[in-house]
Formats: structure tokens, sequence, C-alpha cells
């Protein structure tokens, strides 16, 4: 059995910080991902907290700092749901890691992406309530998980521009997919950003601060940045092959590839085309219904593949025109982040 709840298959990178994700082909077909099968992220210890006992403070450059509890989110503000998919910045890094080596680095394959159901209350309506000043430009998330990553070492931490935390979608979350919010996931409460990388979605969320800067904490000052553009925000445009698996042994005949596309921030996805040839040739993948402006689509496309070895290939366009990049080189960084180039799948078939 997987530690915390998890599916046995889950492709486990590190036990203390937790950090698993599941093999491709258990995302295929779920628009929602079933929460035992949901990928994990952590940085350290995943620490156990008293929902009674758990307190979020908001401060900051706001006219009326507040203290909330639990109960104070249910009764003092409305309900809101957003399906969301939140998505590892170093999901697919292996495959800039076989551009050159990323020493250090979690070998994150294509499971580090996920889509639930996030129930909470909107942090709009909080800051709301608080009143930010004028000179408020950003909002920091502090939360109590301690990580060695962290030079030196410190609780992880980030923030979000104010316009965004205004904006509606952001939550702070106690619910996924109908269920209490497990202490993997970040419960009792968790921030749940859409459209952003999921660094930002911090997890057992402990302050909220209104700044007139973006924060100071290492995971966002330091780390999920890349050298020339920055801390990392919204999710770039990408799409990823989930079945069949790389080196798959396929019988003669049509084969059905599933696979995902995300526009990312509040981009659509207008359409995906695949290729059974590395690239040469292309056709149009079906797609699932929209889910909400900050979900994946899901697609999906027969093809007949002839006897032998063929990559199988991707590619998305948002609705804002934007397509994936053809080569990974392209997007080498030193952290292994934003891999959103062309998946690529080898297969075989007899």
């Amino acid at each position: 059995m997987a530690p915390w709840g998890k599916r046995d298959d889950m492709i486990t990178h590190d036990t203390e910080p937790y950090n698993a994700e599941p093999p491709p082909e258990a995302l295929a077909g779920r628009t929602l991902t079933p929460v035992d099968t949901f990928f994990v992220r952590g940085h350290g210890p995943i620490p156990t907290l008293d929902p009674d006992a758990w307190r979020l403070s908001v401060g900051g450059l706001v006219e009326h700092p507040m203290t909330l509890s639990l109960d104070d989110l249910h009764v003092r503000f409305p309900r809101r749901d957003v399906v969301a998919t939140l998505q590892c910045a170093g999901n697919r890094r292996v495959g800039l890691q076989a551009v050159r080596p990323i020493p250090g680095e979690t070998p994150w394959r294509s499971g580090a992406i996920s889509t639930a159901r996030w129930t909470g209350v909107s942090l709009a309506d909080v800051l709301a309530h608080a009143v930010t000043r004028p000179d408020a430009a950003h909002v920091e998330f502090t939360a109590p998980d301690v990580s060695p990553e962290a030079r030196p070492s410190q609780a992880y931490g980030g923030s979000i521009p104010l316009a965004k935390a205004t904006a509606g979608e952001v939550l702070l979350a106690w619910t996924m997919n109908g269920r209490p919010l497990p202490a993997v996931h970040g419960g009792p409460v968790r921030v749940v950003v859409p459209g952003y990388l999921g660094a930002r979605s911090v997890k057992w969320v402990t302050g909220v601060t209104v700044r007139d800067r973006p924060s100071e904490n290492y995971f966002q000052a330091v780390a999920y940045r890349l050298p020339e553009g920055g801390a990392l925000g919204p999710v770039a445009p990408g799409s990823d092959i989930l079945a069949p698996g790389e080196n798959a042994v396929l019988p003669a005949g049509p084969v059905m590839v599933h696979g995902y596309a995300f526009g990312g921030e509040d981009r659509g996805v207008d359409r995906v085309e695949v290729s059974s040839d590395g690239g040469l040739f292309w056709r149009p993948a079906d797609l699932d219904p929209a889910y909400g402006r900050w979900a994946w689509r899901l697609w999906r496309a027969v093809l007949d593949l002839p006897v032998g070895e063929s990559t199988l290939v991707a590619r998305a366009w948002d609705t804002d025109g934007a397509c994936q990049p053809e080569s990974a080189a392209s997007l080498w960084n030193p952290g292994g982040y934003v891999n959103n180039a062309w998946p690529r799948v080898r297969v075989v078939v007899a």
C-alpha cells in the first residue's frame, strides 16, 4: 500500500518529503482525478493540523486585519466550487533532463498534473472584508511546513499579484472532490490558484499577508524561477499523451490514443492534433467538452499504426492561438521547469 492512501502503482520519487505521481495511464479518460491518484509535491514533512484549532491570519496592507477559524470561513463567506487543474512546475522534467542533466531535481515524468473539484471560499471575498490599501500589489501565503530544501531552512510560502488574488477564482479550499481535504493535499485548508503553476497553491495555509511587493520567501525569490523570466506564475499551454505508454507493445489495427490539453491561466484549448510518424503528418483529435475555464480538456484519437515502431506526437493550441514549442531543447533551464514541448511516445506494433 502506498503512503497517504495513494494507489499502489504510484511512482514515488521521495518518501520524505513525499513526492509521487501516478502512471500517466491512470489519468486517461478521467476529467476529475481521484484523490488516491492525484500527484503530491512536498517540500518538507507533512504537518498534521487540528481543523478545530486551525486559524488563518489576514493582515499586512489591509484596513481590517482578521483571524479566522474554519467555522468563520463556513459562516461568514459564500461557498464556491471551482474545477481546476494543478500542475507541478517540474512536470515532464525528464524531457529536459534528456537534453542536459539537471542535478538535484526530481525526475518528474508526465503525472505531476491532476484535476479536482475544489470547494471553499473566494480569497477575493476575504480580502474585500479586510479592505486592501491603495499601495497593495501582492498577496503572500505562508504555511507551517518547514522545508530543508530552502537556504536557510524555512517554512514554505509564496505570493501572487493582487489582481489575480481578487479576480474571484482563487480559493481557500477545504474540500477536494466532495471530501474533506486530506492532510497530504494541504488539509484542513489550502490555497488553490487556478491557471497558475502548483507552486503558488500553498498547502496548509495559515497566513495571508497583503504586500506592496512579491514575497521574499525562498520558494518565490530563489526557487521556481526562470533565469531570464523571473518568478513562475501562469501555466504555459501544453498537452500530453497519457495512453498508450512509452514502449507499449500493441496489436496491429486501430489504436486509441488518450491525452489531455491545458491552456493555463484563463485560456481555453482550441484544438489538438496528433501524429503517428513523429510529426510529419497530423490529424485532429476529438476533444471532450470544456469542464470549466480552469480545467484541462481530455482528448482521444484513433490511429492506424503500421507494424513496427512508431513515434506518437501531440500538439495543442490555446484560445489565444499559442501552440506548444516543438523541441524540449529550446526550453532547457537549470531548474527543469515548464517543459511544454510536444510530447512524444514510442510504441511497437506487432
